[in-house]
Formats: structure tokens, sequence, C-alpha cells
């Protein structure tokens, strides 16, 4: 089955593109400002290489306590409201007003107007992670400023949105919705945290990964992949039926009603462990086989499209590990998979399409080859290699050491991959064009 996918405007208003001088090839400050991708993927690329040593250095201080670490808000709480609504926005930011105004059919913003909402996002972070360790209203502060970054960065793509004359606004619309509900979470996070309602905090930050994080991984998934995959590989035919967006959908849907009735006590009964497990396995199958329908086993033969379809079979593989723990927990078994289920999701799915999104994009954008040289493929490797440790670090007996190694693994691979792509946001392009 083909898809007809009405066209939109094939060359929408074109935002002029500022310029910088100097010696060729020279990195500057001011190139960051030459598209909107770059200043984003370079805020996004900061944050993430400082939580991930972070995250590591927690790590390292639990397995042999040399740092003497102190917390004010919970690890856990901190670790996982950076890494859901810490870097990833400012890498959606980047590809949202890069690929958005093109599926809208309208000019997209200057990098210098996207500014405020980016660095407002950035302080809010790096004040939540000082406040971690020194006092909950640092903590907190940290939130509501992240929050108003995020007001401002989705309230941008609404204008955009509004503005098009686009017959198909469906991806852009979760996109958006879900940027919504990403805003409202955080600012949500900086109460609870300020009310020491640390159950409901963790909530937001679970609700904040489905409604939003994954939301809009899926719209794109959905609207992309295929495309990718058709254009690379002929063979390959472009199928993206949006019943396959609704069911994914479907499963962010399950997930933040599960997550709430958890916290109103309604969601460790057994026939509710039973039902939430049999879907959640019926749906990690169908996108395992999605996988499959999009062309894993094709991709392979080409490494940056190998990336998304390993990442993409991630997804399926999270719900299937949700699925059988939630029925080893009807069973009266150890909650385990479910945190190893959370990682697949987290550090599979959405880390490996992030890897692999932002090279494409950075590449494409930067007049340099579209592919994965050794040096990313390697690297995505060594984050399939960290999953695989994080997910082991869950079961009964795993020590913290499986946890550390994971932490280090993830964190020299943003290290290394970011520190290259910092060095290519404030370069001109080396094929001279504008962007």
């Amino acid at each position: 089955m083909t898809v007809q996918i009405k066209p939109v405007p094939a060359r929408p208003p074109q935002t002029p593109q500022p310029t910088i001088s100097g010696p060729d090839g020279a990195w500057r400050w001011a190139g960051l400002w030459l598209a909107p991708h770059r200043l984003a993927f370079f805020s996004g690329v900061l944050l993430l290489m400082a939580s991930g040593v972070w995250w590591a250095a927690v790590q390292l201080d639990r397995v042999t306590g040399w740092l003497g670490l102190s917390y004010a808000v919970s690890p856990t709480l901190t670790h996982g409201a950076v890494m859901v609504l810490g870097f990833m926005p400012l890498f959606f930011a980047g590809f949202l007003f890069t690929a958005g105004p093109k599926w809208l059919g309208v000019a997209g913003p200057e990098a210098r107007a996207l500014t405020p909402a980016l660095a407002l996002q950035v302080l809010g972070w790096l004040l939540w992670l000082a406040g971690a360790h020194t006092h909950t209203a640092l903590a907190a502060a940290g939130a509501f400023t992240a929050s108003l970054g995020l007001a401002l960065q989705f309230g941008r793509f609404w204008q955009l949105w509004w503005r098009s004359p686009a017959p198909d606004r469906v991806h852009a619309t979760v996109v958006a919705v879900g940027g919504t509900l990403g805003t409202v979470c955080t600012a949500g996070l900086g109460v609870a945290v300020w009310l020491d309602a640390g159950p409901v905090a963790l909530a937001l930050v679970h609700t904040a990964l489905w409604g939003f994080i994954v939301a809009t991984y899926v719209a794109v998934a959905h609207r992309m992949i295929p495309f990718f995959t058709s254009g690379v590989l002929p063979m390959i035919e472009l199928w993206r039926p949006f019943w396959v967006l609704w069911l994914m959908l479907g499963a962010v849907v399950l997930e933040i009603a599960s997550v709430w009735l958890m916290v109103a006590g309604w969601g460790e009964g057994t026939a509710w462990r039973l039902l939430r497990g049999a879907l959640e396995l019926g749906l990690g199958g169908v996108l395992v086989w999605l996988a499959w329908v999009w062309g894993l086993v094709q991709s392979l033969k080409v490494r940056l499209l190998a990336m998304l379809h390993v990442g993409f079979v991630w997804f399926g593989l999270s719900l299937l590990l949700s699925g059988a723990s939630q029925w080893l927990l009807a069973a009266g078994g150890v909650p385990t998979l479910g945190l190893g289920a959370l990682h697949a999701l987290t550090m599979g799915f959405l880390g490996s399409i992030l890897l692999a999104m932002v090279t494409r994009v950075a590449c494409g954008h930067s007049g340099r080859a579209l592919v994965a040289d050794a040096t990313v493929w390697t690297l995505f490797w060594v984050l399939q290699a960290a999953v695989l440790l994080r997910i082991a670090g869950t079961l009964p007996q795993a020590g913290g050491g499986w946890l550390l190694a994971a932490a280090l693994l993830w964190a020299g691979t943003v290290l290394v991959w970011g520190t290259r792509l910092l060095d290519w946001f404030g370069r001109p392009r080396p094929d001279g064009r504008p962007g």
C-alpha cells in the first residue's frame, strides 16, 4: 500500500541567512547564529555533555564514595528530569526550526530570534543540577526558568503552525501539542520540588517523557524514517499509513495513564497489570514488525540509515520488556524488567535516534557528506553496549559497577560525539554555501 502524501508549497519564503567574515574555516562564535540548528544543537550538545559527565560522577561516587556528594533533590529525580527535559528539547528546536518550516510551508525564524528560549533552558537546567546538590529552591527556580524557555520555543512553533497553508499538519500538530504538555510538566516539576512532592514530580517527568519526548519522536519517525529509507533504498516502498501513527500515540496514552494510576494507587492490581502487560506486548510486537516492514534488514547496508532503524527497534523492545515485567509482577515476581524497559526506551530508542538524526542534520546542513563515518558508527555501537549494560544493571544481584560502566560509556560517547559537533557549529560550511 502506498500512501499519497499531499504536497505542500515546494519553495516556502526563505529567511535570509547571515554570513560571517574572517579566515576561511576559522571557528567563530558568530557562526552559531548562521542557522537555527547550529545554535540549538550547540546548546543541546553542551547540556548533553554536562549531564552525562554529572551522572557518571554520581555513579562513581555511589560505587567508591570518592566525591562525597550530597543531595537536596533525589538523584533519581534529578537525573530523570535533566535527561528527559534538559537537552532533548534543545535538539528538537534545531530540527523543528530547520525541517518544521518546510513541513508547514512557511519561512522559519532566524537563529537570533531563538536565543532567549534556548538560553533560558540551558541556564535553567544548569541551575537545576546545582540546586540538586545545594537547595531545593534553586532546583525549583531552575525548572521554572527552563519552562519559560520551553514556552517561548513552542510559542514560536505554534506561530508557524498558525500561519501554515499546508493541507497536512498532523505531524506538526502532534509536536506542538507535545511541546505544550512538556512546558506544563516542566513548570509543574518546579512546583512539585518546591512543595517536596517527590512522587508527583517523578510522575510529571514520566508524563513528559511519553507525552512530549516520545510523542515527538514517533511523529518524526512516522514522517521521516520511511521517507529517508525509500530515498536511499528505492526497492523499499514509501509506506506510512496514519493508523501506524495512531497506534504509536496509543502507546503514549497507555503509558501516561499508567503513570497516574500508579500515583493514585490503582496501578498495582493484578487485573490492571495483566491488561497493561497484554497491551504492551501487543504494541511492542507490532512495532518490531513495523521496523521490519520499514526496511530494517535492507537499511544495514547504509550506516546512517541503519542507526535510525536499529534505534526504532528499541522502541518495540522496550514495550515488550515492560509488558513482560507487568506479567511477572502480576505473578508475584521481582520488579526488575520495568527499569530495564525504561532504559531500553530512553537510551536505546531516544539515544540512538538522537545520535542518528542530529548527525544527519549536522552533516546535511554543514556541507559535509551525508554519511556516518567510522567515528560515528563506532560511537553508535558503543552506545548500544551502554544500553545493554544499563539493562543488565537492573537484574537481581547486579552491582553498582554495571551502572557505573553504562554511565561511563554514555558519557564517553557524548563527549567524543559532542566535541566534534561543537567544532562544526562555529565554522562556515566548507562548500561555501550559507547556513
